[in-house]
C-alpha cells in the first residue's frame, strides 16, 4: 500500500472524522481533532494519501521549549502494520527537529498497549503519570530525544 505524506489541510481532518471508526474502532476520539491546531501549526501536521484515502495522520507542533509535541496520530484499519505510523512519526520529528525541536513527546492512555508497545519500538520511553490529566487520570507519557531514526523508504 503505497502513500504519500502530504501536509494536513482542514477539510482532511474533517475527512478523517467522517471515517473515525476506521482509525479508532470504538473509542470515542472525535474531540482530540481540533482544527484550530491544524489551522495553527499546519506545518507540522501531516495525513498519509493512496489511492484509498487518507491512511494515515500526524497532528502535532513545536513548543517553544523545544519539544515536538504529536497530539494525536493514526493509521486506517487497513494500513495497520505497513511501516506508515514509523513514516508519519518520521515526517512530523523531521519538521519538528528543523523548527528547533531537540526531543519528541506524546501522551496515550495508561490502557493503550498497542500504542504503548508501537511507541516503545520507536525508542520512546514511556513513564505512567499520575494526576496527568486530572485528579485519578493517569497517563503514559513517551519521551525520546532527536533525531529520529525510523525508516522513510516506501
Amino acid at each position: 500500500m503505497r502513500a504519500r505524506i502530504t501536509p494536513a489541510r482542514v477539510t482532511d481532518v474533517q475527512q478523517v472524522l467522517e471515517d473515525h471508526e476506521r482509525y479508532w474502532g470504538e473509542r470515542d476520539l472525535r474531540s482530540l481533532h481540533l482544527l484550530a491546531l491544524v489551522q495553527e501549526f499546519g506545518e507540522t501536521c501531516f495525513v498519509a494519501r493512496g489511492e484509498e484515502g487518507i491512511l494515515g495522520y500526524v497532528i502535532g507542533f513545536v513548543t517553544p521549549t523545544g519539544t515536538g509535541y504529536v497530539h494525536i496520530v493514526a493509521t486506517r484499519d487497513d494500513a495497520r502494520g505497513t511501516g506508515l505510523g514509523r513514516r508519519l512519526w518520521a515526517e512530523f520529528a523531521d519538521v519538528a527537529q528543523r523548527q528547533g525541536a531537540t526531543r519528541l513527546k506524546a501522551i496515550t492512555s495508561v490502557g493503550n498497549t498497542r500504542s504503548i508497545a508501537f511507541h516503545r519500538s520507536l525508542g520512546f520511553d514511556v513513564e505512567i503519570v499520575d494526576d496527568y490529566n486530572g485528579p485519578g487520570k493517569a497517563m503514559a507519557v513517551f519521551h525520546r530525544a532527536l533525531p529520529f531514526d525510523a525508516p522513510r523508504a516506501d
